[in-house]
This record gives structure tokens, C-alpha cells and sequence, in this order.
């Protein structure tokens, strides 16, 4: 992976966007994110927009289209492969434990998980192609893979852009913000649902006679 880093980190303008946006895109669609993590490429995209090796605003902008495509194309192949998917050798490879993991997380979140995943290592690679397996209508996986591909895409970009050449030391500790801040989401999420169903409640009981 070293290897892969360090020529990426020779490159400049379009040459940079269009590997970066490939590993972005790779991720789901062909699970390269258990190879190389998209936010290693994101983070190092950002720290050449911060050298002048390329556009801040073009590696947001490639980085987001190429996250959500990706994790469409994602979408895609577990609709059209299905369960057996996960029997085929490269399911196997990716291991029982992590198709586990990643399964209860969709079923505990339901679309949530589209845009929750993307801030956590391998759910980020393998929720896409689970939602497809379980028939989540694409217009509703769309508006959370749109919504957590923007926000994951720019928000890593920027963080890179800003840790400039100290990025690797914020790659150690970005997967564990990343699940922290999809946990924060939960409990917030969880607060308002609970604020509007004690509301709903409060409204009845004053409309009784």
C-alpha cells in the first residue's frame, strides 16, 4: 500500500483527480476499500490541493461524484448478484465476520446505514452492495448515498487539505472520529424521535374531552 501512497503522491492535476476519484469510486464498486481505505486517498487528495499539486475545489468535486457513483455501482451488483454474492470466492475472502457485521448494521439503521456507513472502514465498503441485496428502494439509497457521499467526500478532502504533509497522522484517528461521529448521528437522530413522539402523545392527551 506504501507503494501505491507514494506514487500517488507524485502526482498532479488530472492525473491525481482521476486516481484518486478511481480509488473513491473503486471502493464500493469493487471493494477496493479493503484494500486501501478511500479516506487514505481522500486525505493524501487533500494534501496535494494543499501543495498546489492540484485544485481544492476540482478533488471535492471529482471525489463526491466518484464516491456516490461508486457506491451506486455498489448498489448494483448486490441487487443483480444477491446472496450468493457473498458464497463466491471473493465473498469468502472478505470474510463471514465482516458481511455479519455490516448486515446488522443495515438492519439496525435501515437507509440510515447508507449515509452512517460511509464515516466507518469496511461498512463504508460493503453496506452499498447489502442495500442492493435487500431490495432498499434506489430512489430512497440514493438520497442517503448522495447525502453521506457529499458530506464524507468534502469533509475528508478539507481535512487533508488542512493537515497539509502532516495528513498521516490524522489518518490513525480518523477511522475512530468517523465512527464516533456516526454514533453522535444515532443519538441525535434517536433524541428527535423521541422529542416528536412524546410531542404526539402530549398533543393527544390535550385533544381527548
Amino acid at each position: 500500500m506504501d507503494g501505491v501512497i507514494d506514487t500517488l503522491a507524485s502526482l498532479s492535476g488530472w492525473a491525481a483527480l482521476l486516481v484518486v476519484g478511481a480509488l473513491a469510486f473503486g471502493e464500493s464498486a469493487a471493494f477496493v476499500g479493503l484494500f486501501l481505505p478511500g479516506e487514505t486517498a481522500l486525505l493524501l487528495g487533500g494534501a496535494l490541493a494543499a501543495t498546489g499539486q492540484v485544485s481544492l475545489p476540482a478533488m471535492v468535486v471529482v471525489s463526491t461524484v466518484a464516491a456516490i457513483a461508486g457506491d451506486s455501482v455498489g448498489y448494483e451488483i448486490g441487487r443483480w448478484t444477491g446472496p450468493p454474492l457473498r458464497r463466491s470466492r471473493p465473498g469468502r475472502w472478505i470474510g463471514e465476520e465482516r458481511w455479519t457485521r455490516a448486515e446488522r448494521f443495515v438492519a439496525r439503521h435501515g437507509p440510515l446505514a447508507v449515509l452512517l456507513g460511509r464515516w466507518v472502514g469496511v461498512l463504508r465498503t460493503l453496506v452499498p452492495a447489502l442495500a442492493g441485496m435487500n431490495r432498499m428502494p434506489y430512489r430512497r439509497f440514493l438520497l442517503f448515498n448522495a447525502l453521506g457521499g457529499a458530506g464524507w467526500a468534502t469533509a475528508v478532502v478539507l481535512l487533508g487539505y488542512l493537515a497539509g504533509a502532516s495528513w498521516r497522522r490524522l489518518e490513525n484517528h480518523l477511522g475512530e472520529a468517523g465512527a464516533g461521529f456516526a454514533a453522535l448521528v444515532v443519538i441525535c437522530l434517536a433524541a428527535w424521535w423521541l422529542f416528536r413522539r412524546r410531542r404526539r402523545r402530549r398533543a393527544r392527551g390535550g385533544a381527548r374531552p
